[in-house]
């Protein structure tokens, strides 16, 4: 046979040297059958581990991901709110490790990338032992459901389950894996999903100089919102778009880390090691940092090449945010096996006090009169830290519209929305004897066309999330004198532990966990952000240097 014509695989994946902790040895076998043995796989092994796996990333990270964390901190060229967000993170991940309160509050969708090997044998379908087992991890644990059923084209219902989850699995096309059943589990939350992004560009930006101005544009237009440092994945060509898009969200896991360094005649993916480091570099320059201003945009960058139809060139990029949440498990004869997070995040903690790490604060009661708040944050400029103390009041996506559909009807703008800020927020399952679930914000950003109405009619004039906003924001709070201020996105469990006393739904109780709530806060650190002058902190440093170079549109 002509070697030209024959398959060659375009993604050549090495084993990884990865710790694995032992599951179960119960519900596999082998089974000699002629000159071959196969491994049998029962179901109810697949079962238990999909549970352990998702239960496993929920509450841990891996111990890499920690050691970035603290590198942070020990970093003096790092910002103050750099090392801020870092120490941050990592009493999150303390809290979490205790296996109650997740480390975030939007627990994700669950993907499941298997591949099982050529003498793998099972009753089948698999989908349905793995579903059983996310269903299980998500109905126990203190979870949240996200997952939205179309019941009509414009009408959805909560599947109450978290389910469905994506499921896809593959032949393993390795003869060395024949005995072997692999799997990628992951808990992918909608900031970071909504993130991933496509653009569909020419041999034009083929060149170090206009990939360059084309990444500038397009990595700032991140932003803030999907929970920085990130694990960054670029990825250049691929025969397909969707097949682009396929293979950053796998590079933005690590997953892909063993590519080869170099490409080949035959249409071989490859990682570009020296372009990684180039573009780490380029997001330090940006001043963005880890969420308000510093240099730890990212904690890495992988940068993968594919082989193009010369028609086209997409560019995939995707994230792996603060809940760096995926796991790598093995089926075989030994048993059922899964990568081994770290249950121990203390060793990572400072031993300084959090103190020596934290610049400025002002500290900011919440139950004088909105007058007298906004007096007090109109003293103090974007970037500079608060703590707040008191009431605020829990309002996301649903509860906006219900409240502009009131507004439609003629109908008061509520008290609560006025006399309170407001956190865009929504709790996950709240954990017996305690206050809260994990309780930290949502995307900023999705509320944006809710401002400028609202703060019209007295209410929302400050808003609390994560991420950075659009310009009729800022437009909105210099004309009614509101703010904006931001807070870590990431560390759900560490605000419901520290920093939530008490929780109350106090209307629309219908919509679950997108009620408008009343809680009261202690020490809830945040910062402002865009202020009643009309200044945006991010404003400068998302926006991308002045070029001549047309760098294409998003498909």
């Amino acid at each position: 046979m002509n070697t030209e014509s024959r398959w060659h695989n375009p993604l050549p994946i090495d084993p990884k040297d990865i710790p694995y902790r032992l599951i179960t040895k119960s519900g596999v076998a082998t089974k000699t059958l002629g000159d071959r043995t196969f491994l049998t796989v029962e179901p109810q092994a697949l079962t238990q581990l999909m549970k352990e796996a998702i239960k496993d990333i929920s509450f841990y990270l891996r111990t890499e991901h920690l050691r970035q964390l603290r590198s942070i901190i020990d970093d003096p060229e790092a910002s103050p709110n750099d090392r801020f967000v870092a120490l941050d993170l990592l009493k999150n991940v303390n809290i979490s490790a205790g296996g109650v309160l997740p480390m975030c509050q939007d627990t994700g969708t669950a993907l499941v990338l298997a591949k099982r090997g050529a003498n793998v044998i099972t009753d089948g379908p698999d989908e349905e032992p793995i579903t059983e087992g996310i269903y299980q991890a998500y109905h126990d644990l203190n979870l949240r459901y996200s997952q939205l059923a179309p019941l009509t084209m414009w009408n959805e219902k909560n599947t109450g389950t978290n389910l469905p989850a994506q499921i896809e699995i593959t032949a393993e096309t390795s003869p060395e894996k024949a005995n072997e059943y692999s799997f990628l589990i992951i808990a992918k939350g909608g900031g970071s999903a909504n993130k991933s992004l496509l653009y569909q560009q020419t041999k034009a930006v083929l060149n170090p100089e206009k990939m360059k101005a084309f990444l500038d544009e397009k990595l700032r237009l991140i932003g803030t919102s999907a929970c920085p440092p990130y694990h960054l994945a670029i990825v250049i060509g691929g025969t397909t778009a969707e097949f682009a898009l396929k293979v950053a969200k796998l590079a933005s896991t690590k997953y892909l880390d063993t590519l080869p360094t170099h490409g080949n005649e035959l249409g071989q993916a490859f990682r570009d090691e020296e372009m990684e480091s180039q573009v780490l570099a380029q997001t330090r320059e940006f001043g963005i940092g880890a969420q308000f201003g510093g240099k730890y945009f990212c904690h890495d960058v992988r940068v993968i090449r594919l082989p193009r139809h010369n028609a086209s060139l997409p560019i995939a990029i995707a994230v792996s945010c603060a809940a760096d949440r995926q796991a790598l498990a093995k089926i075989t004869a030994d048993g059922v096996f899964l990568e081994e997070l770290e249950t121990d995040p203390a060793k990572f903690l400072p031993e300084t006090k959090p103190d020596d790490l934290e610049d400025f604060y002002v500290s900011l009661d919440l139950n004088r009169p909105m007058p007298e708040i906004l007096a007090e944050l109109s003293k103090h400029p974007v970037k500079t830290r608060v703590h707040l103390t008191g009431t605020l009041i829990v309002a996301r996506d649903m509860a906006h519209a219900r409240v502009q559909e009131m507004l439609d009807r003629g109908e008061p703008m509520p008290d609560f929305f006025k006399n309170h800020p407001i956190y865009y927020a929504g709790p996950a399952k709240t954990p017996t004897g305690l206050p809260s679930g994990s309780f930290g914000p949502t995307t900023a950003g999705r509320m944006d066309s809710y401002v400028a109405p609202f703060q019209a009619k007295g209410g929302s004039l400050i808003t609390l999330a994560k991420g950075n906003r659009s310009a009729e924001v800022t437009k909105a709070c210099e004309k009614f004198g509101g703010f904006y201020l931001g807070t870590v996105g990431g560390p759900g469990a560490r605000i419901a532990h520290d920093c939530i006393k008490h929780i109350e739904v106090i209307a629309f109780p219908d919509l679950g966990m997108e009620a408008v709530w009343k809680i009261e806060v202690e020490d809830f650190p945040a910062f402002i952000v865009v202020d009643d002058k009309g200044n945006d902190f991010f404003e400068d440093r998302l926006r991308p240097i002045a070029t001549n170079i047309s760098v294409g549109v998003p498909a």
